[in-house]
């Protein structure tokens, strides 16, 4: 069974160079068409998406707030979780600003919800030129890669966006100006921070296929641990008020993430020092 899966992936593997292009070509159709199916469902309700998802952080009913109010009581601390929402008043002074606004959240959305299939034909393109061993250790990838990136969304939506959003929104440094905003720029704003920790949420999985290839070590990660203790420390100073207590609630997450990320690379480079050491049987001998 193994033989005639990779020899499928071998004779794929050795395609022309125009055959490879022709084949990510339709790998990108169909993960555009997905995008664009997804996007219709984001165009039609965008209302609704804008004022209970994108504004929700602005609005005194989001979920957040009352949970951290709760969790600051059990902790005994009083209401020093306890988030007022600053009152935002946002602006548009772009005759096509709306339109276009409702364009960029489709796309999003779209893009968003149809995140797990691209990357299945992400994987499905680059899965032929990996060895039996690589594609083993890569057993559930799609869920993974698909899961961490929810959950970083989720992480920056619920916790870091309200910390974020009421703190600029609430500084000032005359009480000459009012602060109101453009829509672009909270939208954008939004997108950065939700789609960053995104992307920061994939380290475990990029330091483990890293370690596999032996690019990174986790006596490497070992040996930065401090430098990248700064490294979350000033970005927990920037997304969160300058408070101890809210600086933490984002430090310990990401923290843990590197920490994490160390053990699995310390797994891999296990995996791969166990594997390199047991004789090899007879089918992995030939495709070896």
């Amino acid at each position: 069974m193994f033989k005639k899966i990779f020899a499928n992936n071998t004779d794929k593997a050795e395609m022309s160079f125009f055959d490879h292009l022709e084949d990510l070509r339709w790998h990108i159709v169909r993960s555009v068409a997905a995008i664009a199916l997804f996007s219709i469902f984001g165009f039609v309700y965008t209302r609704e998406i804008l004022d209970n998802v994108i504004f929700g952080p602005t609005n005194p009913g989001f979920p957040s707030y009352g949970l951290l109010c709760r969790f600051s009581h059990f902790l005994g601390l009083g209401d020093k979780l306890c988030i007022t929402p600053v009152k935002v008043e946002f602006q548009n002074f772009k005759m096509a600003g709306q339109i276009m606004l409702q364009f960029k959240l489709a796309f999003i959305v779209g893009f968003t919800a149809a995140f797990p299939y691209i990357f299945y034909e992400f994987w499905r393109f680059v899965k032929p030129a990996l060895k039996e061993r690589e594609l083993r250790g890569a057993r559930g990838i799609i869920f993974w890669v698909s899961f961490q990136f929810f959950l970083g969304i989720a992480f920056a939506y619920f916790l870091m966006a309200p910390f974020t959003i009421n703190f600029l929104a609430g500084y000032t440094v005359t009480d000459k100006a009012v602060n109101q905003f453009f829509m672009d720029d909270y939208f954008a704003l939004m997108t950065q921070i939700v789609f960053g920790m995104g992307v920061l949420f994939e380290l475990p999985i990029l330091v483990y296929f890293l370690s596999k290839v032996g690019l990174i070590t986790p006596e490497f990660l070992r040996a930065y641990r401090r430098h990248a203790i700064v490294v979350i420390l000033v970005l927990a100073a920037v997304i969160t008020p300058p408070d101890v207590i809210d600086q933490l609630i984002v430090f310990v997450p990401l923290y843990l993430l590197y920490e994490i990320s160390i053990f699995i690379s310390r797994k891999a480079v296990r995996q791969m020092e166990e594997r390199d050491n047991r004789p090899l049987a007879d089918d992995e001998e030939e495709w070896s």
